[in-house]
């Protein structure tokens, strides 16, 4: 059996849309149907070259999907086959497998627990959450990484009590997530800050209080208008350092919390004052928002749900600018790195037909005669 993947073959070159042999299920791995896969800036990273030497060339890429369990293997519980399942990097219950080894022509290419720039993909068992009814496909694959970094770096890392006044400096996909989990934790005011008057547009519908074009503002005056004692929370999410100083800069002394959940380039480092820290003020890091898939991901599912973790607006603002399919993976990329598009997302839809292998027909014919 094949599938059409999208493979990075050498750094800061184009993706390649090859056809890849799927090899056979090993215990603890699951054959996924991918339906949607989300495009993100730690993708962008691997793909440019920015995360430091890759050891791994070539290999297969994507974080954070949803789609249809077609195959499970021995010792499966998690997920059966039919169910439609969130695909996320961030690890839950379940086995943990190490990455695959596909087939291409006479080439290996690997791939971790979890990739779904593929038609077909396998996955862990422990990078699966079954998804609720309720929630669309194409909406259910920001819940295998923005949503739960996102909203996550909110409730789950910064606790912040309903009154308390948070700002989100960059308002891309995660930070979008999180203006929507300032939101939902009762947050007043919700600052959002960017240097795009589209995405800060975006923000304002998602719930946002005030909006701070940071292009043509003074900062920390703007900040200071609206917060006279500085903020409770700021969650950093550009992945650009003088942005996450700005960020600790920001909070009150005396206990405010800034988080950071961007990712910056390999070697970049942070200046910071350490005063910031005498006064009092406290610098958090994240792995994906703090979020156990386990826990969480029904949580936030159920909120989207009933609308109150409200992403519309994201879902709108990605409709309007993009139709993607897999073979649009690198003008997806190109789109997220100049900013023409917030959260890519990848329609798989109709690119498989798929056939149970020999394997698992074997099964089912043998459920069947069981009686089961």
């Amino acid at each position: 059996m094949k599938t059409r993947s999208a493979v990075l073959v050498e750094l800061n070159a184009p993706l390649e849309i090859v056809d890849l042999e799927i090899p056979a299920l090993q215990p603890g791995q699951v054959l996924v149907e991918v339906a949607h896969s989300g495009v993100c800036h730690t993708q962008l990273l691997e793909a440019r070259g920015h995360r430091g030497e890759d050891r791994f060339l070539p290999h297969c890429l994507g974080h954070e999907g949803a789609g249809i369990v077609r195959e499970v293997s021995e010792g499966i519980t998690k997920v059966k086959p039919g169910d439609n399942v969130i695909l996320s990097w961030i690890k839950g219950s379940g086995m943990d497998v190490p990455g695959t080894v596909y087939g291409w022509n006479s080439r290996k290419v690997n791939a971790g627990g979890l990739t779904t720039f593929s038609d077909l993909t396998i996955a862990s068992e422990n990078r699966l959450t079954r998804l609720p009814q309720g929630v669309p496909m194409q909406l259910a694959a920001l819940l295998g990484c923005a949503i739960p970094t996102g909203v996550g770096a909110v409730v789950n890392t910064a606790h912040p009590r309903e009154g308390q006044s948070i700002a989100i400096f960059g308002c891309g996909g995660v930070g979008l997530c999180a203006v929507a989990g300032a939101v939902v934790a009762g947050c007043d005011p919700v600052i959002a800050i960017d240097l795009r008057a589209d995405k800060l547009a975006v923000a304002k519908e998602l719930g946002a209080t005030h909006v701070i074009d940071a292009s043509s503002s003074d900062l920390f005056v703007a900040i200071k208008d609206i917060c006279k004692q500085g903020l409770d929370f700021a969650i950093e999410a550009t992945g650009q350092p003088s942005v996450m100083a700005q960020a600790l800069a920001a909070v009150r002394p005396r206990g405010g919390t800034t988080v950071i959940i961007g990712n910056a380039r390999h070697g970049q480092r942070i200046e910071l004052d350490p005063q910031q820290l005498n006064q009092g003020k406290r610098l958090l890091g994240t792995w994906g928002g703090d979020s156990d898939p386990d826990r969480d991901y029904p949580r936030f599912a159920d909120w989207l749900r009933t609308g109150r973790l409200n992403l519309e607006p994201l879902m709108q603002s990605t409709e309007a600018s993009n139709g993607y399919g897999l073979e649009d993976v690198n003008a997806a990329l190109a789109d997220l790195e100049c900013g023409r598009t917030i959260r890519p997302i990848m329609d798989m839809r109709g690119a498989v037909s798929f056939q149970p292998s020999a394997l698992s027909l074997e099964t089912e014919t043998t459920k069947l005669m069981a009686g089961s």
